[in-house]
């Protein structure tokens, strides 16, 4: 996930801000409380950061664009911090390679944490002192959504470093989670015609990325989109219907990505036992075929609604889906403390259930820039507009999406063989 920042909305109150501030940032350390130092220190692929990096590469984000420069006297808690905990800002200077971010031995989680709690404390002096000034307001808020991001990238990278331990090492103990009976799924009818697309603070709070901007028309023909996400029941017939044999279910890349890795089920899933088995921040469990199938790509999304004679929604069309919803009801994020998709507790009644929270739904949509975007200048405003280019979208937040951080008009965005976030699939087809 990637943060740029848009024009300032009006700034919170000082103390509120202050209470935000302290609460997110408590909430990341309480993510990180179940994980020993050596669960901190794991990184299990390139696309995946230790824990440790991400408290302390938030961390920096704060003293970075909020101390250093509005700080008086500002000194750095270490110079090499700098370096060692800048992602991929090119503006503020150079950066450790990203595949080696395990290796970064030292400083210890101890140190790490010391340097939160210093910046913390340097940061609510700050925001006593100038906590109402508009800019500087807007871009605390800023860096707070993008600790909330990296609270979800906590949770989906140590869950594939514990998919590698032998003893299915849990991250959590809550199972089973309910005992409901699966819901059918129906379809939706949506009208067609010119809508409005994008940010409206009317509809979705003042707080936007800035690729969720601006608000344009888009014209719509009339489809239909499924009342749930897939569940994996749904997600196993696709299997055993040979999906994983059949080239003409594929894309040509999709098909090669297949081939080439030899793949039969989406990441985590595995057979044994005589059962199809699960590793969760749970541990490992029996697949329940009633919870919303995650952890799919982009290209096995794409497969499966080939395979079921239905199609991706485009981003346009989930918008104007979930902007009708009337009772979004009580979404799965993480603040449930479920940290897996659940099943609907009730029958669709008259529109769609579960498009937030649960499973990051893939679009048919390039992520690209709406009609008059253009990205800000400057080291903050570089996260966005430079990735416009072979991802695609995702919407709705997961079950390991902080509650209260996506809108209808959040844009999630990731690379076409991308497996280890939350993401599954709602069918569309059209009328």
């Amino acid at each position: 996930m990637k943060i740029a920042q848009r024009p300032a909305a009006p700034a919170p109150q000082p103390v509120e801000l202050a209470r935000a501030y302290a609460a997110v940032r408590e909430r990341t350390l309480a993510l990180a409380a179940p994980l020993t130092a050596e669960d901190c220190q794991v990184q299990s692929m390139p696309d995946a950061s230790p824990t440790k990096w991400h408290l302390a590469h938030i961390t920096w984000f704060f003293e970075t664009f909020l101390l250093e420069p509005h700080e008086p006297g500002f000194k750095p808690f270490d110079a090499s911090f700098r370096v060692l905990f800048n992602s991929y800002y090119q503006g503020v200077g150079e950066m450790h390679p990203r595949a080696q971010r395990g290796l970064i031995t030292r400083p210890t989680l101890a140190e790490v944490k010391a340097y939160r709690a210093a910046v913390d404390e340097r940061m609510q002096a700050l925001l006593a002192a100038r906590g109402g000034e508009p800019e500087l307001a807007a871009l605390v808020t800023l860096g707070l959504h993008h600790e909330q991001q990296h609270q979800e990238l906590l949770l989906t990278d140590i869950k594939h470093a514990l998919s590698f331990n032998p003893t299915h090492a849990a991250y959590a103990r809550r199972w089973p989670m309910t005992n409901v009976r699966a819901q059918p799924l129906r379809w939706f009818a949506q009208p067609g015609g010119l809508i409005e697309h994008g940010h409206d603070p009317a509809l979705d709070g003042e707080f936007c990325f800035d690729n969720e901007t601006p608000r344009h028309g888009v014209y719509t023909a009339p489809f239909e989109i499924a009342s749930r996400p897939v569940n994996y029941g749904e997600y196993l017939a696709f299997i055993e219907d040979g999906g994983y044999r059949r080239a003409e279910l594929w894309l040509s890349m999709g098909w090669d990505w297949v081939r080439s890795g030899e793949r039969s089920a989406p990441l985590y899933l595995r057979q044994g036992d005589g059962a199809w088995l699960n590793h969760t921040l749970q541990g490992a469990v029996e697949v329940d075929p009633r919870t919303p199938v995650c952890h799919l790509s982009y290209f096995e999304a794409d497969a499966f609604a080939r395979w079921a004679g239905a199609r991706l929604p485009t981003e346009v069309e989930w918008e104007q889906a979930a902007r009708r919803l009337r009772t979004p009801g009580r979404p799965n994020f993480a603040d449930r403390g479920a940290f897996h998709p659940l099943p609907a507790e009730n029958d669709a009644a008259d529109e769609p259930m579960q498009m937030f929270g649960d499973v990051w739904e893939w679009t048919q949509s390039s992520y690209a820039a709406y009609p008059g975007y253009r990205a800000l200048p400057g080291a903050v405003g570089e996260y966005n507009g430079k990735f416009m280019s072979n991802q695609y979208v995702l919407r709705g937040g997961s079950c390991a999406t902080p509650a209260g951080h996506v809108r209808a008009s959040y844009r999630n965005f990731f690379p076409t063989d991308a497996q280890w976030q939350f993401s599954g699939v709602r069918l569309a087809r059209d009328l």
